[in-house]
């Protein structure tokens, strides 16, 4: 018998063959949902974050500024046609053309990569985090926006505004984490998240859109869209409680009425969009 001998080439593509396995990234889809909420701006972020995972700053640094530059070059471009044709144009078909345009970048540039890991079984980001990484720059380009739109006119009201969306947000990005928590943390642990930094920051939050409603002269549509808002805070809390029910009595019987809020949350999101 004839042993031919393994070329060495192919020895070191079959050791290399999983060589992202102890890295994490956000997959195509998860980019596509964040890009689909917030724009070209949330995918720069999971584009870099992915770089970092690659170990290549430079590369990630560059796709964020990109995302940056994307984002103002779109909305710097709806601000500029005429009002009477943009709304002619159904809500979706933007948010719609970017996401392809992103999906298909995303596949030229980490397509391999991030189909031989998922081949490989190996972790992903959820899809629950880079959704709420979506909903901060919606956040974010709501508020320059509507800084665009309405603060030289009302310039006090929208500082004020401003001021309090600013701690929406940071407490936004601070709870939303629980989600990565969930299945590495103890039960302790998570109830003390729970408890302390979590459900207490989206009541705050609540708050927040209350009192921003009170701020005299602010547009009609600031006013509709804390309704959105609002109703999102609510959701987010009610959430936030069940899990915490959840993980008190160790059980899964929550599950279901877990996920109707989540679908809740989406269409929430969906009219923010």
């Amino acid at each position: 018998m004839i042993i031919i001998p393994l070329p060495a080439s192919t020895k070191k593509m079959t050791e290399q063959e999983n060589n992202t396995k102890d890295l994490k990234f956000y997959s195509q889809k998860a980019i596509g949902i964040a890009t689909f909420i917030g724009g070209p701006l949330a995918a720069g972020y999971l584009i870099r974050e992915n770089y970092l995972s690659l170990d290549k700053p430079d590369e990630g640094k560059k796709s964020l500024i990109i995302g940056i530059i994307a984002t103002i070059i779109l909305f710097g471009g709806i601000f500029m046609i005429p009002e009477n044709i943009i709304d002619k144009v159904p809500n979706q078909i933007l948010p719609l053309i970017y996401t392809g345009i992103i999906y298909l970048i995303v596949e030229k540039i980490h397509g391999t990569i991030l189909n031989q890991h998922k081949e490989n079984g190996n972790d992903f980001y959820s899809g629950w985090k880079a959704a709420g990484i979506g909903f901060i720059s919606l956040i974010i380009l709501l508020i320059g926006i509507f800084g665009y739109a309405y603060l030289s006119p009302y310039g006090e009201e929208f500082e004020k505004y401003d001021t309090e969306i600013a701690v929406f947000t940071k407490n936004e990005t601070e709870t939303l984490v629980f989600y990565d928590h969930i299945n590495t943390e103890t039960r302790n642990s998570l109830i003390q998240e729970l408890d302390k930094k979590t459900i207490p920051k989206w009541k705050e939050n609540i708050e927040i859109i209350k009192t921003t409603n009170e701020i005299e002269n602010l547009p009609s549509e600031i006013l509709e869209q804390n309704k959105t808002l609002l109703k999102y805070s609510e959701l987010r809390l009610k959430a936030f409680e069940l899990f915490r029910i959840a993980i008190s009595e160790d059980t899964e019987k929550y599950s279901q009425e877990l996920e109707q809020i989540h679908l809740e949350i989406d269409n929430e999101l969906k009219k923010l969009n």
